[in-house]
């Protein structure tokens, strides 16, 4: 009886699902597997392409280092948040929260103002005498991560902020009776019990970055293309709507091994099993 509910309760989300992501998603798909003169040839040419091999690593890379730049600065926000009293906590984290508020698009134009030629920072340079003319800051893969970090770091901080604020504090207390430093403390206490969050907000960032569009527009413009950006051009512009759905298969595919290489460096890192 219990099974046969549950059951009925999870139906209506899963003909959800069927209906308006599987079947689409699978109606657009599976044309890619057959088309050319070869099962997968449009994967195939898509990776001995050195043009779309080129999009395709940037958009990897950006993603990697706007992961890692998020985990090394939201880590430790993180765990100050979690330490601070409950009064402190709550206006910290609406502080984290409050940039999500603003669309990104709004976002987007503010960094464009703060890098462009005649933006904050190079005519702060400029009057420093740091720099006769103005740095290119915008429409470069430097815009691109900036504005990824602006965008993702809050989902890092309150994500690793949940799990952080339930460590008790007599684990460090315990940790430094034993002759540990605040350093060895965090990182052999603290850390390995904060790899769930760390995973989680770690795979938001990485797929976030990876699938943003409006913050690579923008900041990134044609001559620094990522592969969302190239999705809208081959089925907006030239109307390859193959060419697209080729594209996101393989964004799909890299979604699906970043999350298994997290969990496998999860169960690497952490060793409380064994």
């Amino acid at each position: 009886m219990k099974r046969s509910s549950t059951w009925m309760m999870l139906a209506p989300g899963l003909v959800i699902l069927l209906v308006c992501l599987a079947m689409p998603l699978l109606k657009v798909l599976i044309p890619t597997f057959f088309t050319g003169d070869y099962p997968f040839s449009s994967y195939l040419q898509f990776f001995q392409d050195g043009y779309y091999l080129k999009i395709f690593f940037r958009t990897v890379r950006i993603a990697v280092i706007t992961t890692l730049i998020c985990m090394v600065g939201g880590i430790p926000t993180a765990y100050f948040i979690s330490r601070c009293n409950k009064k402190w906590r709550g206006l910290l984290l609406a502080a984290s929260i409050f940039p999500m508020m603003t669309n990104s698009v709004i976002r987007s134009f503010a960094w464009i103002n703060i890098l462009g030629s005649n933006g904050i920072i190079n005519k702060v340079l400029m009057a420093v005498g740091a720099v006769q003319k103005p740095m290119k800051l915008l429409y470069t893969d430097f815009a691109i991560i900036i504005g990824s970090v602006y965008l993702f770091l809050p989902l890092m901080i309150v994500t690793v902020t949940g799990v952080m604020e339930n460590i008790d504090d007599d684990m460090m207390e315990a940790a430094w009776s034993l002759g540990a430093n605040r350093i060895s403390a965090f990182m052999k206490v603290i850390f390995p019990m904060s790899l769930p969050g760390i995973i989680v907000g770690g795979i938001l960032v990485f797929t976030g970055t990876l699938t943003a569009y409006t913050t690579p527009q923008l900041l990134g413009g044609n001559s620094n293309m990522v592969l969302s950006t190239l999705i809208y051009q081959r089925a907006m512009s030239v109307g390859d709507w193959n060419g697209a759905s080729v594209v996101a298969l393989i964004m799909i595919l890299v979604t699906l091994a970043v999350i298994k290489g997290f969990n496998a460096l999860a169960a690497r890192l952490d060793k409380r099993g064994e």
